[in-house]
């Protein structure tokens, strides 16, 4: 393992032109509160800026060379999981266990019959267990989904016959707010799977994409092409339902060609990077509003190459609020670098990579919940076939929620550290009952409460979740099921401490009141239809199952 300090006039001396901005000006309120709660509850930070080489692949067992999208993935074990698509026993890819400390286990090698070439890398499952697919192989050669243990047991989930479902999956995998996963296959399929490995197509896509998909706030997924459009130069798109509709057409003056995935930041914007397009034909990093709206926020220079060019990475949201990633060039050696950037746009460069540490960034980097940043590259190390690197920023440990949403009465898991000794978790503030497995995961039941941030108080700090968890609202019944304008009526159910909105038959309530988190009042408004009460909350809508008759 070979440890690098940053120097730290290498982030004042890169930063030029339209990039040359002080790290934090201008960060989003919504950051800046979470900086405050990590200080205010004692976390621990880490003290060094360093770029670590954790492993060079080539040697045992093998592994060469991890691909463009290849998300790694945290298990319980806080150990870090990802792919190879070359190399193992059969040099068609595979599996590996990766310690923080840099000890690399070989889980499983492709052998064509279970798949082979993993390019999308793996995800952590409800279940424990990691979930990816393969390009190429299985039963029909189109690929498949395979779950794998952290031990190294197999499992073929479904396999693609390159027909309806398409086949050829590249994209990484993502779990969606109902437990089911989703993902992308070619030409041009968005679909589901349970994980018991129950498969349906959603939607057909604009094309193709090797960028993962994400189901924002608001419950709807967002996804890039690489390629196709008004302009050739790629799209995004948003499935709501088994409806895609493209929200944007990449073009040459202001990005084009996207490969990374889209990142959803603090301010409930989506943010993304492209490889091509911009002044100098470089790439840029831009944001988009979940309705359409596109901004360009920074665009490389590929003249000027200091701060790095060419993000074929998508980015990821880091628990501090800003926004992390990778370019395949450019820096201070030419080989790429490792940035941050606030929802603002403003970029800093953090690290310069050379070619025998790791060169050619070309996977979304993944944060550790030790704070670290982990990440792969395609290229340098001693055998030239790529590397897994870690990196520090002083970026403070948190809890990692293996869902984000649910219900009042949802089991969720929690990663971290030191829960042996864990003394509480508190969502938003509203104590949980939790059951401790192992120093880095346990599990806790969704108290009633808040819409909120979670917290681990351990022996050895306070650890807070890095993204809100939300509390979904639920109405189980309602008194009466009639009445004309001014009838009181009591919803029940859970969630429902943070309303802010009820609708009958689409017509909004004046005024309303929250008893407790299972039970609200209003009266039928003025020129209420008959139709469904709809409820909301931060944690998202709940409707009634029946609907609601309105008397005249």
């Amino acid at each position: 393992m070979k440890v690098s300090t940053v120097q730290s006039s290498g982030r004042n001396n890169l930063q030029m032109g339209a990039l040359s901005r002080l790290r934090f000006t201008g960060r989003a309120t919504f950051g800046m509160l979470l900086l405050f709660l990590l200080t205010a509850f004692g976390m621990q930070s880490l003290s060094a800026q360093t770029y670590r080489d954790l492993y060079d692949f080539g040697g045992t067992p093998g592994g060469c060379c991890p691909p463009s999208p290849s998300l790694m993935a945290e298990g319980r074990d806080g150990n870090v999981y990802g792919t190879t698509s070359t190399g193992g026993t059969a040099n068609l890819g595979m599996v590996f266990k990766l310690t923080p400390a840099g000890v690399l286990t070989a889980l499983r090698s492709f052998d064509g019959t279970h798949g082979k070439n993993p390019v999308g890398g793996l995800v952590l499952g409800l279940d424990g267990n990691l979930y990816g697919t393969t390009e190429f192989g299985g039963a029909n050669g189109f690929g498949n989904i395979f779950k794998i243990t952290p031990a190294g047991a197999m499992t073929i989930l479904y396999t693609f016959t390159g027909n309806a479902d398409g086949g050829y999956p590249v994209s990484p995998l993502v779990i969606g707010s109902d437990g089911n996963f989703y993902g992308t296959s070619y030409p041009g399929y968005a679909f589901k799977m349970s994980p018991a490995g129950v498969f349906r197509v959603i939607t057909k896509i604009p094309g193709t994409t090797y960028g993962p998909l994400l189901q924002a706030a608001n419950g709807s997924f967002y996804g890039v092409t690489e390629f196709d459009g008004t302009h050739s130069g790629g799209t995004i798109y948003r499935i709501t339902g088994t409806t895609a509709t493209t929200i944007h057409n990449f073009d040459q003056a202001t990005g084009s060609y996207p490969i990374g995935g889209l990142v959803e930041g603090t301010d409930g914007n989506l943010y993304g990077t492209t490889t091509a397009g911009g002044a100098t034909n470089a790439g840029v990093i831009y944001r988009i509003t979940p309705t359409g709206t596109y901004t360009v926020l920074v665009t490389f220079d590929g003249v000027h190459t200091l701060n790095g060019y060419q993000a074929n990475a998508g980015l990821i949201a880091g628990a501090d609020g800003l926004l992390y990633g990778a370019t395949v060039w450019g820096g201070e050696f030419g080989y790429g670098v490792i940035f941050s950037m606030t929802t603002d746009g403003a970029y800093t460069v953090l690290y310069s990579f050379s070619a025998p540490s790791g060169d050619g960034a070309y996977a979304t980097p993944m944060q550790h919940t030790s704070g670290s940043i982990f990440g792969t590259t395609t290229r340098g190390g001693v055998g030239g076939m790529g590397v897994v690197y870690g990196f520090t920023d002083g970026l403070a440990s948190f809890a990692q929620l293996t869902s984000n949403t649910g219900p009042v009465g949802k089991t969720v898991g929690i990663i971290g550290r030191g829960f042996s000794g864990a003394a509480s978790v508190q969502f938003n503030g509203t104590f949980a009952s939790f059951h401790v497995l192992s120093n880095t995961y346990l599990t806790a039941v969704v108290p009633s409460g808040e819409t909120g941030f979670v917290r681990v108080d351990t022996a050895s700090g306070n650890l807070v979740s890095g993204k809100v968890f939300r509390v979904t609202p639920q109405i189980t019944s309602f008194t009466p099921t009639s009445g004309g304008v001014g009838t009181a009526v009591t919803l029940t159910g859970a969630g429902l401490i943070q309303s802010t909105a009820i609708t009958v038959g689409g017509v909004r309530v004046n005024a309303f009141t929250v008893s407790s988190d299972t039970t609200v009042t209003f009266s039928v408004p003025t020129g209420a239809k008959s139709g469904k009460i709809v409820l909301t909350t931060p944690g998202g809508k709940a409707t009634g199952s029946v609907a609601f008759t309105v008397t005249p």
